[in-house]
This record gives structure tokens, sequence and C-alpha cells, in this order.
């Protein structure tokens, strides 16, 4: 064989064995690249006032946590909470293939120890089949059920459930209701600092005085 025919087919061996990405990860790169886009002044500022402020530990926080097929990644946030900014910091994460937009919480290599799991320990192999299936997410069902309000279940247990019914429209569905509930929640806010809260004193006419009104009570 020629030195050109096995180029060609390792060539063809390459492209047989490439695969096309799934809709989950078209979702995650497109949406993830255009949020990071979107967010990417407010991050460059959140870095520079955390830089003048020197925190201890640096601008970015730095932990291990378990990716996909139990692979173990450096996740990096800002050192900051404010504005969500230490989750939009990790859109790069997304882009990168490490996280998914949605998806169970990325735990420590350790923390599973410390938190029960629907299928046994976390530490299970039944436990590690599914979450190891799956990349962890940006946020996910466990999250958006903690700030609705509602009744819901141990985080573990809305984890696994979303690993066994996940799909593009459900990361849809949590991904607008992470959008909404932190909305709904700041315009309420906003709503109340608006209201007028009136006393009696302000229906009364001007000029009134309130010794006046102490002095007829006093007579009476």
């Amino acid at each position: 064989m020629t030195a050109e025919a096995a180029k060609g087919t390792r060539a063809r061996t390459r492209l047989g064995d490439w695969e096309p990405p799934s809709a989950k990860r078209v979702l995650d790169l497109t949406l993830g690249s255009a949020l990071l886009a979107l967010a990417s002044p407010l991050l460059g500022a959140g870095a520079l006032a955390l830089a003048a402020r020197r925190p201890p530990g640096g601008v970015l926080t730095r932990s291990p946590r378990i990716g996909l097929d139990g692979r173990v990644f450096v996740l990096r946030s800002l050192h900051t909470r404010r504005l969500r900014l230490d989750l939009l910091s990790r859109l790069p994460h997304v882009v990168r293939g490490d996280l998914s937009l949605v998806g169970p919480e990325p735990l420590p290599p350790d923390g599973g120890r410390n938190r029960a799991d629907p299928a046994g320990t976390p530490d299970s192999p039944a436990a590690r089949h599914w979450r190891q299936e799956l990349k962890p997410g940006l946020t996910g069902l466990a999250q958006v059920r903690s700030r609705s309000g509602m009744p819901w279940d141990e985080p573990a247990l809305l984890d696994q459930h979303y690993a066994e019914h996940h799909g593009v429209g459900l990361d849809l569905a949590i991904l607008a209701s992470a959008v909404h509930v932190p909305l709904r929640g700041a315009v309420r806010g906003l709503a109340r600092r608006g209201k007028a809260h009136l006393s009696d004193t302000d229906h009364r006419l001007s000029g009134y005085s309130t010794a006046e009104e102490v002095g007829s009570v006093s007579t009476d």
C-alpha cells in the first residue's frame, strides 16, 4: 500500500469513527457561547473589582469535581455570589464540555460520602453508574425546585429523576424556570419598594398639628 493510500484509509477511518454532536451538546455550545459573550463584560468588571479587594485565595475559587465518565476536573468560579457571577463564570466549562447547562449537581470526589443517594450510598455502583453517564450541570432540577418555594425532595432524588427523564425539552423547561424564578423575585422586591406607605397623617389638612389634636383630647 502506498503512503497516499494509507493516508486516505486513516482519514476514512477517522471520519467513520466521528459521531455528530447530540442535541444536548448543540444546545450547550450555542446557548452557552451566547450567554458567555453577553456576560463577558459583567464578568470582567466583577473580576477587576475582586482583584482590587485582593480577596484571600485570589479572584477565582478552584475545586475538583467529578465529570462525565468519572473524570475529575477543576471547577473555577469567581469568588463572589453577587448577581450570580459565580454561576456565570462557569460558562467556559459549558463551552469546553466539562459541564452542561442542565444536569446533576457537580460533586467533589469526596463530597458524595456526606450525601444520601436514592440508589444506596453515593459511592455505590448504582449511584456511580447514572451519575457518570451524564455531565454535571450549571443548573439543574434540584436547584430550580429549591428556589421555587414548592415542596421538593432530596437533591439526589431530583438528580436521579433528571437522569432518567432528561432531554432537550426538559432542559429548556429547567432553564426557563432558572431564569423566571429569580426575575420574579426581583420584580416583586422592586414592587414592594415602590409602594407608597401612607399613614393617617398623610390625609390631614395642611396646617394641622399633632399638638392641636392632643390639646383637644385633653380638654374633653
